[in-house]
């Protein structure tokens, strides 16, 4: 059995945060026994991913009120 390891590269950034913020991140890395790199790159990777869903069920969504729209106006009565 073979064992495969990708290997991302990682990027050095730099931004600004709210100090609370920043001291509860700190505290959630401790708490965690996690990286604050790890915790920041958990956090932008579900942000992402939430914002490119959020479109997608949006239309879904709409094509379902289409699709049902004598039924919505059944249930209206």
């Amino acid at each position: 059995m073979s064992c495969y390891f990708a290997f991302m590269a990682k990027i050095k950034i730099s931004s600004k945060v709210e100090q609370r913020e920043w001291e509860a991140l700190q505290a959630l890395a401790v708490e965690s026994n996690q990286s604050i790199s790890g915790l920041l790159t958990e956090a932008v990777s579900e942000y992402v991913r939430k914002r490119r869903l959020r479109p997608q069920v949006l239309a879904h969504l709409e094509d379902s009120i289409v699709e049902n729209e004598e039924l919505g106006k059944l249930l209206a009565r």
